[in-house]
């Protein structure tokens, strides 16, 4: 079984306060779920100034803490004006998880663009599956993107993406996998993308099936892309699905209510419902949502939407640019069942 956690610190001092405070309350839920035999898999921290913060974090009792397993680190300010908030994954399940983080160094990002340094992520991920015997095309289940002015570099991130999985037989008549490509920062200002991957060791193709939900949405390579709408995994009697981030778009791949950003989510939230569907889940099996807004005086209005919607349902909202500057908001989820 696993679960999932979002902490927010509830204090209003300054960074280093926020973060004493994010690891005493981290450290209690973890000793709870040690109880519950289950221990720390993966973690994800939202910083809202990386460049400020990064540095004071790696130097905190919480990035000890959380450093006794996966983790990793964005620059996707929390809207709530909370600084830092953490991601937490639990598990006392017998599969191999393995979630890598994967950035450049100052050095590696200088004079090279989007294109090339997403070469570079890939490569590097490519390097440590050869080593653990795995592959891409088996082992991937789902990446995350973060793309530094997206508007701008997103085109040429989809293009090395492509590429990379060409190179390795993942194409439209194969598969992709789930992913989330969005607006999202590192400590190193010259940075243009950063990556996230999630893998199973012992995963089989047959455990795993690609959601589509055709009647809500097109598939992704009829627009260039190389993502899966949704990826389930089946294990014995449970499975999960991981909901790639999901935007106001119909089957046609179109925007749909341009310029309304609760309309953009009611949309989005039944093509979420639709491909869970479409994997023999429902809204109810979400375990959490990380949503991601355009435009921070948005916060407001989809707080209490999400709040009213989902009130047993733990959510995070971030400010992150969404790939399609038309898109207001975009959300990603996981389910399990």
């Amino acid at each position: 079984m696993t679960e999932y956690n979002i902490i927010y610190p509830k204090t209003k001092g300054d960074f280093a306060g926020r973060l004493d405070e994010l690891e005493s309350r981290t450290k209690e839920w973890l000793r709870d779920e040690e109880l519950k035999g289950r221990h720390l898999c993966f973690s994800k921290v939202f910083l809202s100034d990386a460049q400020n913060q990064h540095i004071i974090y790696v130097g905190s009792a919480l990035y000890k803490l959380l450093s006794s397993a996966s983790t990793t680190v964005v620059e996707q300010a929390p809207t709530n004006g909370c600084k830092v908030a953490v991601l937490l994954t639990t598990t006392n399940s017998q599969q191999d998880i393995m979630f890598d983080s994967i950035r450049l160094k100052e050095e590696e990002t200088k004079a090279v663009g989007a294109y090339d340094q997403t070469i570079k992520l890939f490569e590097k991920y490519l390097r440590l599956t050869r080593e653990r015997g795995l592959d891409i095309r088996t082992h991937l289940v789902r990446t995350w993107l973060y793309v530094a002015d997206i508007d701008t570099n997103y085109q040429d991130v989809v293009r090395a993406r492509n590429d990379i999985f060409s190179r390795h037989g993942l194409t439209a008549d194969t598969h992709f996998v789930a992913s989330t490509g969005i607006g999202g920062n590192t400590d190193v200002r010259s940075a243009l993308v950063s990556m996230d991957f999630l893998t199973y060791s012992s995963i089989k193709e047959e455990d795993k099936t690609y959601l589509k939900a055709l009647n809500y949405l097109n598939p992704t390579h009829e627009y260039g892309v190389a993502f899966e709408r949704g990826t389930k995994l089946s294990f014995g009697n449970e499975s999960i699905c991981y909901i790639s981030g999901t935007a106001s778009i119909d089957h046609k791949g179109q925007v749909v209510n341009v310029g309304n950003v609760l309309l953009q989510a009611c949309r989005l939230l039944e093509n979420i419902e639709a491909l869970l569907k479409d994997g023999g889940a429902s809204m109810e099996n979400i375990k959490y949502f990380i949503v991601y807004l355009r435009d921070l005086s948005d916060h407001d209005v989809v707080n209490e939407y999400m709040r009213n919607t989902f009130p047993n349902t733990p959510y995070i909202i971030v400010l992150a640019k969404v790939c399609r500057p038309q898109w207001l908001i975009e959300m990603e989820c996981i389910a399990r069942n």
